[in-house]
């Protein structure tokens, strides 16, 4: 199989490292938040244009788009969450949750999870916005949140190198291994829910079954420094990988066998760390964001005739 990158545009504006990027309901608008405080609206049809949403006094390492009620949820370092009318530029509410970093939100139904750097997954009601159970099995930083629906559970990495799952309902843990030789900063289940993928600072991309209690399945030395985050295609077939080696590889989901790497010789990528990847419906443009202010688009073209 050929793969072609093209790459598309670049987002500018922010005045420090881009951490997190965001969908909206609109597959060509999505939202980026920085370590300049800034959360900002961009258009994937008008590229050139931004529109600030939101200006606060610390770094947002977490953004989460929450469907049932069309809001945005900023994770605000040091502070807490804060709940944006993201179309109107409006606040709808704020919770003081933590004096930590905030690394990762998501969402089932209306309760939030929130993974924090003092090792708690704070549970938060979000339409009352009050904290229903604070979850701290660790130390060290819940760095990393995905969640199961097929299997009703909750996966979170930490900075002291394990995964630990939790049941959605109860919120009681079922599962805690040492999964890496270092901090776990991205888990993300196949679509289909079968398998956990987790990408470590220590450069290791991991495969675990979830029908097996977590069996590890495939290993692969996937980057020359950490894996920041990972992402799927629209369509499942194919995942994203991102590191602070500041390339972006493309991977076939099913073989976790790599298609191609994205990078500053080859395609004009970024120069320093990738955060944050972001593939969108939107004509399947891929978005990276960067330390280096910017956020880029791709197009990814597989060629199955070849």
């Amino acid at each position: 199989m050929a793969v072609k990158v093209t790459k598309l545009h670049s987002f500018t504006g922010h005045r420090d490292a881009v951490y997190t990027l965001q969908r909206t309901d609109q597959p060509n608008l999505f939202c980026t938040g920085s370590g300049d405080g800034m959360v900002v609206l961009w258009d994937l049809e008008k590229p050139d244009e931004g529109y600030p949403v939101a200006r606060l006094p610390n770094s947002i390492y977490a953004l989460h788009y929450h469907a049932p009620s069309n809001s945005l949820i900023v994770g605000h370092n040091y502070e807490g969450i804060h709940v944006l009318d993201w179309r109107n530029k409006v606040e709808l509410g704020s919770l003081q949750l933590t004096r930590a970093a905030i690394f990762d939100i998501q969402s089932v139904d209306n309760v939030l999870f929130v993974g924090t750097g003092d090792g708690s997954v704070v549970v938060v009601d979000v339409a009352r916005l009050t904290i229903l159970e604070r979850i701290r099995k660790s130390e060290k930083s819940a760095r990393t949140i995905d969640i199961n629906l097929r299997s009703g559970e909750m996966a979170v990495g930490y900075s002291d190198n394990h995964i630990r799952v939790y049941d959605l309902k109860t919120l009681q843990m079922k599962h805690e291994w040492l999964a890496h030789a270092n901090s776990v900063f991205s888990v993300r289940y196949t679509p289909d829910g079968y398998y956990l993928l987790s990408g470590s600072r220590d450069a290791r991309l991991k495969a675990w079954d979830v029908n097996t209690g977590y069996a590890p399945v495939a290993e692969v030395v996937a980057h020359m420094y950490a894996i920041n985050h990972l992402d799927f295609s629209p369509d499942a077939k194919h995942f994203v990988t991102c590191s602070m080696d500041k390339s972006i590889k493309v991977w076939n989901a099913e073989e976790l066998k790599l298609l191609k790497v994205i990078d500053k010789a080859r395609h004009a990528g970024h120069g320093t760390s990738v955060n944050k990847l972001l593939w969108t419906s939107y004509q399947d443009q891929l978005l990276s964001a960067s330390d280096d202010r910017t956020v880029t688009s791709w197009n990814i073209n597989f060629d199955t005739s070849i």
